[in-house]
């Protein structure tokens, strides 16, 4: 999959969805989310409305999993309260990582909607989620994993690897 061009068609569906909404703001999910939701708010000029969350402690799994290495803070600038929120991520599988962000969102306030944007979605829902905008739709096996990557030059690349 060619991760640049999956990024301009989702661009495309994210600006023509927000038209004509007022108070919008974008928030990505670390870190594939995040990389995305930058490029999003610098090409549709909503920097000054762009936050990340970090879903680690939010995660059902979490005793399971444990903490990953590279927890980053949450990072929310702008009032949350009464915007229309668009949480990016890059891969969206089980639904449990948008359930956490979500969680995580209303702990700083009640977002008048939230809409889910992802580069690819891979099937394989545990929760009824899904995604308002999306690239692309691929299936994988559970011992494979779809990786975003970014390059020093901002570009976006896409892997599968395998558990």
């Amino acid at each position: 999959m060619n991760a640049e061009a999956l990024y301009l068609t989702l661009r495309d569906q994210v600006r023509a969805g927000l038209a004509g909404v007022e108070y919008a703001a974008i928030v990505g999910i670390h870190s594939g989310g995040a990389w995305i939701a930058e490029r999003l708010a610098a090409d549709l000029q909503l920097q000054a409305k762009l936050g990340f969350i970090d879903v680690s402690f939010y995660r059902d799994d979490f005793a399971a999993r444990g903490l990953h290495a590279g927890v980053k803070p949450t990072q929310l600038p702008f009032s949350v309260d009464g915007a229309t929120i668009l949480l990016v991520d890059d891969v969206l599988y089980t639904g449990r990582t948008t359930r956490a962000a979500i969680n995580e969102l209303f702990d700083y306030g009640r977002p008048a909607r939230i809409l889910l944007a992802a580069l690819v979605d891979r099937g394989g829902r545990e929760l009824p989620v899904a995604a308002d905008f999306v690239a692309a739709t691929t299936e994988l096996t559970e011992q494979q994993q779809l990786v975003l990557h970014r390059a020093d030059d901002g570009g976006f690349s896409l892997t599968v690897d395998h558990a």
